[in-house]
């Protein structure tokens, strides 16, 4: 697909970005609302998603009791009360505020093949409406590092080892003080399930995206830059601030 094909809406500030990226879901949400009696979103966990959320959170059209929710990946190791966690995150931000019909985190505390396939299990009972995702400083797609991504991964969600320019990217990004703190191992939902969502929304922010973006857009598609594929999606939404977006 060439890039003047592309959905992408580009901001001044990561404020804006996050409030455009809300306001677009809030919309496709409205929008299902009205013919589902149920609604199944997965939701990215991550600073850049801060903003995007804080809309969500304060929406007054959406009916969150027809809403599933799932988050996308999970670190493996970290004590259950972490703020790290991305279950926590999401908690914090977004369900504290709202009561959906259901949500249905990754636990990483479970034995690995137990949650592989209670998650698996929960995941394809039904079709993904919409998927509120990010992309990674190595491209990748929620923990779908290049080392390990797979557009045809046979796994709805599998366990990964994380690459150091993942782990250091939650270092610049103020999860964690150190890289030696970063988790090596998480859970994450795989390229090929995310790809299954009806309506993608990518928001990305900060210069330090920069040339994530930029390959994303202009690259080859292939998992050297796993964000590449999110291209060749038929309704994938792109929201960008300007430090992020390198322009053509």
């Amino acid at each position: 697909m060439l890039l003047e094909e592309l959905n992408i809406d580009v901001s001044e500030t990561a404020q804006e970005t996050g409030e455009h990226a809300g306001r677009a879901i809030e919309s496709t949400l409205v929008e299902l609302q009205k013919v589902k009696s149920e609604i199944r979103v997965i939701f990215a966990a991550a600073p850049s998603q801060d903003y995007t959320l804080d809309y969500l959170a304060n929406s007054a059209k959406i009916d969150w009791s027809k809403v599933v929710a799932f988050n996308m990946d999970e670190y493996i190791g970290l004590a259950d009360g972490a703020e790290q966690l991305f279950s926590n995150y999401l908690e914090n931000r977004l369900f504290s505020k709202i009561k959906p019909k259901a949500k249905y985190f990754i636990n990483p505390t479970n034995p690995v093949a137990e949650e592989v396939k209670r998650i698996a299990q929960l995941i394809e009972e039904q079709p993904i409406d919409v998927v509120c995702l990010g992309i990674g400083q190595n491209g990748h797609i929620a923990f779908n590092d290049p080392p390990v991504a797979d557009f045809e991964d046979e796994y709805t969600i599998k366990e990964v080892e994380l690459d150091d320019v993942c782990r250091m990217q939650q270092v610049l990004d103020k999860c964690f003080e150190t890289i030696e703190e970063v988790p090596k191992q998480a859970l994450t939902l795989t390229i090929p399930t995310i790809f299954k969502g009806e309506r993608l929304f990518c928001v990305v922010v900060g210069e330090h995206k920069r040339e994530a973006v930029k390959h994303t857009m202009n690259s080859a598609i292939s998992t050297t830059w796993p964000s590449t594929i999110l291209r060749k999606h038929k309704s994938c939404y792109f929201f960008f601030d300007r430090k992020a977006y390198p322009g053509t």
